[in-house]
């Protein structure tokens, strides 16, 4: 773990002195003023930095740095890609030299791009999308079942109290018949969530809600993440199964554990003639749930990228990062995220729920009629 964390932080330090280096030279101002803005801009990677002592820092002082640093590592991306844009085009002599030095139309250009990129984002970010499913099953279901799946909620200290109240009025306006959440309940840390009295909103949700454990509850602690979802009132699933009526849920521990068990251990003693949905954060090996007969696999984690083009990363990792899926006879769905780490931008990605609507075959060809 410290030997990944120094690597990424070399990374992130490479980018960072490239990002400033062409800043300094576009922007049309005198030295001290630009020294100003290097200086903010360096406070902004400290922020990123020093996050990691959240612990040892005031509430307030922690959330401010987790905000700053994580926004400004999204910033720093796209700013990363703009200027690479600009050199290529330099290289191949379409961008004149000029264009990145002492410039006051690029600098203007590029700061009225950022702004309206990011502002769009974050306003995108707020704006839940509903996403309706309709799944048949020939299982024998006393009645169609309406599920609301969400993921990734990656409640902390960004996505605080009152955000995730504002999240539990949209899903209980949905009179689901239950609540299936796929993972990231838990961004890192338990302290904000705890001196915020967050459990108190997720008390609140109005259907049975069951969970599973994701990587992030791992990043937090596990014993803290589950002494915290416990507070909740929502039914954990790790490596275990419950039935409701002719509906059965396993939750599967997140790949973090290696000795989590495996679908076909999970499945062991479960009915075929139940409806069988299976949780797992992340949606890697498909092909477990369609070699043991699940009907359903609910996942998030993915984020879609969460920002574009890092969507086009995720398209190439996973079989599906994202949406509906189909293996054999089972369904998937994987969601890009109620919440969201880092800064709260959505470009070209959506911050989501679902609603799962589940009727039996025989009931749904009786509607069509």
């Amino acid at each position: 773990m410290a030997k990944f964390f120094i690597v990424a932080l070399t990374v992130m330090l490479v980018m960072q002195t490239y990002v400033l280096w062409h800043v300094w030279r576009v922007l049309p101002f005198t030295t001290p003023v630009k020294v100003i803005i290097i200086l903010l801009m360096l406070a902004a990677l400290a922020c990123m930095v020093m996050q990691f002592k959240s612990d040892s820092l005031p509430l307030g002082m922690a959330t401010t740095m987790y905000e700053v640093g994580n926004s400004w590592l999204v910033i720093m991306f796209y700013l990363l890609m703009a200027f690479l844009v600009l050199d290529i085009g330099r290289l191949v002599h379409l961008v004149p030299a000029s264009w990145l030095k002492d410039n006051a139309i690029t600098t203007v250009a590029l700061t009225g791009v950022m702004l309206t990129t990011f502002i769009a984002g974050n306003i995108h970010y707020h704006n839940k999308q509903r996403q309706e499913i309709h799944l048949t099953t020939d299982k024998q279901l006393e009645r169609p079942l309406k599920i609301v799946m969400l993921s990734d909620l990656h409640a902390g200290f960004h996505n605080r109290r009152a955000e995730i109240g504002r999240w539990v009025d949209l899903i209980n306006a949905e009179n689901a018949d239950l609540i299936l959440i796929a993972g990231d309940m838990i961004d890192g840390n338990v302290r904000p969530l705890l001196a915020q009295g967050t459990a108190e909103e997720l008390k609140r949700l109005n259907a049975p809600t069951f969970a599973c454990l994701g990587n992030h509850e791992y990043i937090t602690g596990i014993d803290k993440a589950i002494d915290l979802i416990h507070q909740t009132g929502i039914h954990l699933l790790r490596d275990s199964v419950v039935v409701m009526d002719n509906v059965t849920i396993v939750g599967r521990d997140d790949r973090s554990n290696r000795r989590r068990k495996s679908v076909e251990q999970l499945m062991q003693g479960t009915t075929s003639n139940n409806f069988i949905i299976l949780l797992d954060h992340q949606p890697f090996h498909l092909d477990e749930a369609a070699d043991n007969h699940v009907d359903l696999q609910l996942s998030g984690h993915t984020h879609r990228g969460q920002v574009w083009p890092l969507n086009w990363v995720t398209k190439k990792m996973y079989e599906c990062d994202y949406g509906q899926w189909k293996r054999g006879n089972t369904d998937y769905y994987v969601s890009s995220g109620m919440g969201i780490w880092g800064g709260k931008f959505r470009i070209g990605t959506d911050s989501e729920y679902a609603v799962i609507t589940i009727t039996p075959s025989q009931q749904a060809a009786t509607i069509n009629q």
